[in-house]
């Protein structure tokens, strides 16, 4: 786990020297990137949603690639294109820019839903299906998608099936005066993330997934905690659809990676607590009557937290 934490801690370092007092949302991040899971990071214009994207691309030595989302934005644009070779008689296949390991979707609600839905298969199944021919996509592979949750002319919201592949959401607000000051002084020159260097490369980002994977252990009555916190979003009675068993896997990935961060090798009620709100809440549909009264769905999950009992303490792993 000292690997993972020092790595972490490298990278959480280096974007900081971009985004400035941030710390929370940059370990949200990062918590992301160690489960290989994509982000949606939503907010108003100006506080750094590209800029964390960018950052992230660059800590950790992976190809970067931006795509901004308009409404003209046709799949063939995400996904690549057959072109006709003259000279073999052929068509061969351009890969378009979703070809790289880190990709921002920039402003993604602006594009139409057929644009949109170029990206569900590469993003569950890390490949694309072009004129029936497959093609594999790059590893490590994650999505940094932004939209502005204020501006609705001229926007398309993001279907169901989309928003549930999204490992968890993010939204940065605004800075504090202090941390402002301290941006502007950074920024008066030139912008920081310019001269970012990698802290670690994207093999090194590779073992780092697959450790937390296979060294973090999660017990029976943590995986039945979570089970009955995501079941009890679908039985609420503000909810109108509930979380998917998506939510589920997304909530045990992101606890272990969690764990892995505060250097133990080994999941707690408290991991799983403070990730279901930004993993499980762009996952619920609420009912119209609680969107009258206010009620967002993050506020739902945080009740449904206070009223599922949280599991006992084991002391040690039972044995096999």
């Amino acid at each position: 786990m000292q690997d993972i934490q020092s790595a972490a801690e490298r990278i959480i370092g280096n974007v900081e020297k971009v985004i400035v007092g941030k710390r929370g949302e940059v370990e949200l991040a990062l918590i992301a990137l160690l489960c290989g899971g994509h982000v949606l990071i939503e907010d108003v214009p100006g506080v750094g949603k590209t800029v964390l994207a960018r950052a992230i691309a660059k800590s950790v030595g992976c190809t970067f690639r931006r795509i901004q989302f308009t409404p003209d934005l046709l799949p063939s644009d995400v996904t690549g294109v057959s072109i006709y070779n003259q000279k073999s008689t052929e068509f061969e296949f351009r890969a378009g820019p979703i070809f790289a390991q880190v990709v921002l979707a920039d402003e993604i609600n602006r594009a139409t839903p057929k644009a949109q839905s170029a990206l569900l298969e590469c993003m569950e199944e890390r490949q694309i299906s072009v004129d029936g021919s497959t093609f594999r996509l790059p590893s490590p592979f994650l999505i940094l998608a932004t939209q502005n949750p204020i501006e609705y002319e001229g926007t398309f919201p993001l279907p169901e099936a989309q928003l549930d592949r999204f490992l968890l959401r993010i939204n940065l607000g605004y800075p504090s005066a202090r941390d402002e000051m301290a941006m502007l002084e950074r920024q008066q020159i030139r912008h920081p993330v310019d001269s970012l260097e990698a802290v670690i490369t994207a093999g090194d980002l590779e073992g780092l997934q697959q450790t937390v994977r296979e060294s973090i252990y999660v017990d029976e009555l943590i995986r039945q905690y979570i089970v009955e916190v995501v079941g009890a979003t679908r039985s609420h009675s503000d909810v109108y659809l509930g979380a998917s068993p998506r939510g589920s896997i997304a909530l045990l990935r992101t606890a272990q990676a969690r764990a892995a961060l505060a250097n133990r090798d080994y999941v707690l009620p408290d991991d799983v607590k403070a990730l279901a709100p930004v993993t499980l809440g762009h996952r619920l549909i609420v009912n119209p009557g609680a969107r009258v009264k206010n009620t967002s769905a993050t506020t739902l999950v945080e009740e449904i937290l206070e009223s599922v009992p949280v599991p006992g303490t084991r002391f040690a792993r039972p044995r096999r």
